[in-house]
């Protein structure tokens, strides 16, 4: 796909099957976003999509959005910008420490300004006055919210589902039943859910500790979009690995024995912590043998984690 801009983009990403004797009776298909495009992988370019159509609506020249220190989404934003006519602006959780590493020194390079806010004030950047302060250093921008998740990102991960199934089609497969994806914000899932054809499912695996607190935030992302939620999607937050940007050794042992068997190196942060899930569901025997399982890989490995 090339968009009116000229950025050429792997869509529809690929779609590939998992053939491991772990799985049993059960079909495990990934859903290779993390090679949309180097600039834009994973999730990112279907949470910026609409946001940037949008920006474009309201006539704004000047996309702002936050994030921490290693934050893909920083990352993603910047890119965009840069291939789409934006200028834009990073509010950074944090001091400012000089040099500045890969991630924030790759968004300068695509033309992003970057201001810092301490962690206090960070976590209240959803307060109005703190916009209004932005605004009256920044102008008159497009508020992209932390992670990129609002109702646009939602419109965006909704289109995924259907992807899918013309792929599965063209490869003589009857659809999937379950879809997956990791989820540190909601809105992929909230996306996947609201797309989802009658009788199937989706599950989301938080990677932060304690990460119940977003069913709240996949129905509340649903209803913006869509005036309704649907109940076709769960959590499983037991898979955190200690917290957000933690590991353990076993969750390394799985990355390192998953790319030996299948040449795929997984995203510890996010897509390592699904798939670790996926499996251990699979030996609990959590699916019928026969169901056929999508997993959505959201991001590639190459870029450090925000913590």
């Amino acid at each position: 796909m090339t968009t009116p801009g000229g950025l050429v983009l792997r869509l529809p990403s690929p779609l590939t099957e998992v053939r491991d004797d772990r799985l049993g009776g059960v079909r495990l298909f990934l859903k290779r976003d993390d090679l949309i495009h180097p600039e834009l992988p994973g999730n990112k370019w279907r949470k910026l999509k609409y946001n940037l159509a949008e920006a474009r609506r309201q006539g704004r020249r000047t996309l702002l959005t936050f994030g921490g220190a290693y934050s893909n989404h920083i990352r993603a934003t910047a890119a965009a910008g840069r291939h789409f006519g934006f200028a834009t602006v990073g509010v950074i959780r944090g001091e400012e420490h000089l040099p500045l590493n890969p991630s924030l020194a790759y968004a300068v390079s695509r033309g992003m300004r970057l201001t810092y806010l301490d962690r206090t004030a960070y976590r209240a950047k959803q307060d109005p006055g703190v916009i209004a302060r932005l605004r009256e250093e920044w102008g008159d921008f497009y508020l992209v919210p932390e992670g990129g998740s609002n109702a646009c990102a939602v419109r965006g991960c909704a289109e995924l589902p259907a992807e899918v199934d013309a792929q599965l089609d063209e490869l003589g497969h009857p659809g999937f039943d379950v879809i997956c994806c990791p989820c540190g914000t909601g809105g992929t899932l909230a996306g996947l859910s609201a797309g989802l054809a009658p009788g199937r499912a989706a599950i989301g695996f938080p990677v932060l500790k304690g990460g119940e607190f977003l069913a709240g935030e996949v129905e509340r992302l649903q209803r913006e979009a869509c005036g309704r939620s649907w109940p076709n999607w769960s959590l499983r937050p037991e898979f955190h690995f200690g917290g957000y940007a933690r590991r353990t050794a076993e969750l390394d042992a799985f990355v390192d024995d998953f790319a030996a068997r299948h040449g795929v190196l997984l995203e510890w942060v996010y897509v390592a912590k699904m798939m670790y899930g996926i499996f251990s569901l699979v030996r609990e025997g959590a699916f019928e043998p026969g169901t056929r399982l999508v997993a959505v890989v959201t991001g590639g490995p190459e870029v450090a984690p925000d913590v």
